[in-house]
């Protein structure tokens, strides 16, 4: 299964925003100037520099008579209390979770703060698993944290697990860095700064979290051969159709697309599968006209009708692969007897067509992921 996982703060949880609730509140009982937020944000470094560095120079600059025990319960209780998982980050969670994959976190920081922002946040409820550095004694970008999360979601790395996987934070030198030697694909969210780093880049980037899972949902169905041999065929292609075809069944010209001779095409293609039954050809109207896939596919996997992925599971719950005898022809192509039938060709259409008069006329329905 395809793995998506994500850095904590100022990725999932917008942690800068708590922080700086935090110290409003910490000048306002202090009776302290208003103006220093500027001060206490600016020393903050987006919680990268260490606490006892932020809360000593604190007690230092107003001359506080308080331990580094007291000022950090009240820090962790303080940035706590604000933290929040917006909903349009929950959102794009579920419409992750909705796309079939499985998701995670991959925190530097203490164990226990880091795990009450996720019970906290609910986050705890929505991620197969998680990861904090403390605990699992590695840092990001230690490519083990890594692998550590993988297992903790149910995914075992095996080979090749790299190249299902996907890493989204906003920090160039833990998120970005670590996906680039744990040999993952990332997104950085560059919140308006400019990538800094020469060394190594990130796969892509994105302004905010919403935007990032996009990216990786839309990169992750850009149509493959792979992913339509994998998938497409098991999730799409119609048992009934199936039985249609085996009967010789013929349905009328769907959507008022341009006919050809079914009897002399179906005979010829008859012939050429060496007694195999093959549904009609018929020419549908294109976007862009056709783009030939490539050899590496079977005959059991050329598409009549490529639809988006809505419409194709909208067509039957269930579905079996067809036998090979049983497609010999590709959606949009020329039915001629020279062709070959493991070199598929796929029309775009520039709507889904209507399912059942597709399927009532004995045509094969593969969903290879993309939409249109």
């Amino acid at each position: 299964m395809p793995l998506l996982l994500f850095d904590l703060d100022n990725t999932l949880l917008p942690r800068d925003a708590a922080y700086r609730a935090w110290a409003q509140d910490f000048l306002a009982e202090h009776r302290l100037p208003a103006a220093d937020i500027d001060w206490f944000t600016t020393i903050d470094g987006s919680g990268y520099v260490p606490r006892s560095t932020v809360l000593g120079a604190a007690k230092r600059r107003y001359g506080l008579d308080h331990s580094m025990d007291l000022l950090l319960a009240h820090y962790r209780r303080g940035i706590n209390g604000h933290i929040h998982c917006p909903a349009t980050h929950i959102d794009a969670l579920h419409a992750a979770r909705a796309s079939g994959w499985t998701l995670g976190i991959v925190s530097n920081g203490g164990t226990k703060p880091q795990s009450e922002k996720i019970r906290r946040t609910g986050l705890d409820r929505i991620v197969d698993g998680w990861v904090i550095s403390e605990e699992a004694r590695c840092v990001k970008p230690d490519p083990l944290i890594f692998e550590i999360a993988a297992r903790r979601c149910g995914v075992a790395p095996s080979p090749g697990w790299e190249a299902n996987t996907w890493m989204i934070g906003d920090h160039g030198p833990a998120d970005v860095a670590g996906a680039e030697v744990a040999g993952l694909r990332s997104v950085w969210l560059h919140l308006g700064r400019p990538w800094a780093e020469r060394g190594y880049r990130p796969t892509l980037s994105a302004a905010g979290l919403p935007e990032a899972v996009g990216l990786v949902l839309g990169a992750r169905s850009a149509p493959t051969v792979d992913t339509v041999r994998r998938g497409a065929v098991r999730r799409a292609v119609a048992q009934q159709a199936a039985a249609r075809r085996a009967a010789g069944a013929i349905g009328s010209t769907p959507m008022g697309a341009e006919p050809v001779n079914a009897a002399a095409t179906g005979q010829a293609l008859r012939t050429r599968a060496a007694g195999g039954t093959v549904p009609a050809v018929v020419q549908l109207p294109s976007v862009g006209g056709t783009t030939p896939m490539g050899a590496g596919r079977t005959a059991a996997q050329s598409a009549a009708v490529r639809l988006g992925p809505a419409a194709a599971a909208a067509l039957h719950a269930s579905a079996a692969p067809l036998s090979p005898a049983a497609h010999a022809v590709a959606a949009g192509g020329p039915a001629s007897a020279g062709g070959d039938a493991a070199t598929p060709v796929l029309t775009r259409f520039a709507a889904p067509p209507a399912v059942g008069p597709v399927v009532a006329a004995g045509y094969t329905v593969i969903d290879d992921g993309v939409a249109g």
